[in-house]
């Protein structure tokens, strides 16, 4: 019985956005290029003529500022943030695309001139119950409440009619001994914390070896 799924990954497209405008204006342009006509993003044209838009206003109110008119700084900061703006819109088109493809999702990402980063997403650890390292054990384990949890840890041998407690422990995890071997035990927990304790959970079988 397996208590922790194996993690997978998750890739996430990111933008690497240049500081200077020429260097942004060139980087953005990869972009427009890599998605143009690119089946992975069918519905991409709109917002890709925005882009293109906003390049162009960039570039001339970029070049204004090399004039020192008064307030071509300004309006180059505008249309660098507008430009972002509809960067970040971009990227979001990416990602949408690239989570519905899941297997293909780091390749969908870089064709669009977009770089991935890949991120481990470990599904939650499950109460759960194991045979132990000698005969008569179980070994324990659940997700955990929190640093300043401690974790009641019940077993049962007759259905749940009764059950027998075993001693607490701080951390997420248990062994139990002295269970009768070939049997089918239940197991159940609740984690104490400085509100109180929880309800008992759901139980979980293990035929002891």
């Amino acid at each position: 019985m397996t208590t922790i799924a194996n993690s997978v990954h998750h890739a996430v497209a990111i933008l690497k956005l240049p500081i200077k405008v020429p260097a942004l204006i060139l980087y953005t342009q990869t972009i427009v290029k890599g998605m143009t006509g690119n089946p992975a993003f069918p519905n991409a044209a709109p917002l890709l003529a925005q882009i293109t838009a906003a390049i162009t206003a960039l570039g001339t109110a970029e070049a204004a500022t090399l004039t020192r008119v008064k307030g071509a700084v300004a309006t180059r900061n505008a249309a660098r943030a507008a430009l972002l703006a509809l960067l970040q819109q971009l990227k979001a088109t990416v990602q949408t695309a690239a989570d519905a493809d899941t297997d293909n999702a780091p390749s969908i990402i870089e064709s669009a001139g977009i770089a991935v980063r890949k991120t481990s997403v470990r599904p939650p650890r499950v109460f759960d119950a194991t045979q132990g390292a000698t005969s008569g054990s179980a070994k324990l384990v659940t997700a955990s409440a929190g640093h300043r949890a401690s974790y009641e840890w019940e077993s049962s041998t007759d259905g749940g009619k009764t059950w027998v407690t075993a001693p607490p422990s701080l951390q997420a995890k248990t062994v139990i001994t002295g269970l009768p071997a070939g049997n089918t035990v239940q197991f159940r927990y609740r984690a104490v914390t400085k509100t109180g304790a929880a309800d008992w959970s759901q139980p979980v079988s293990l035929l002891v070896k």
